[in-house]
């Protein structure tokens, strides 16, 4: 798992109250780092928050994490864990 992955599980594991449960799952498509990040069920509001301010914020700073890589991330929670 790359630093930017580390640095997003380590943020959900930081939200949610199963914190065992946090899965990354990273790809490298076209010079972008796809990271999807599943959660428990219960936690998946958690994860997202108030008007997807949290997920927001995990993005963010992933983006700002590749930035200092010269990279390109995407962060995805799908609906479904």
């Amino acid at each position: 798992m790359s630093r930017i992955g580390d640095l997003v599980a380590f943020l959900a594991r930081s939200v949610v109250d199963q914190p065992d449960a946090v899965r990354i799952r990273e790809t490298a498509r076209d010079e972008v780092l796809e990271v999807e990040l599943q959660v428990a069920k219960d936690d998946l509001g958690k994860v997202i928050g108030r008007q997807g301010r949290t997920i927001q914020a995990i993005r963010q700073l992933a983006k700002a994490a590749a930035a200092r890589q010269n990279r390109r991330v995407r962060v995805e929670v799908p609906d479904r864990p």
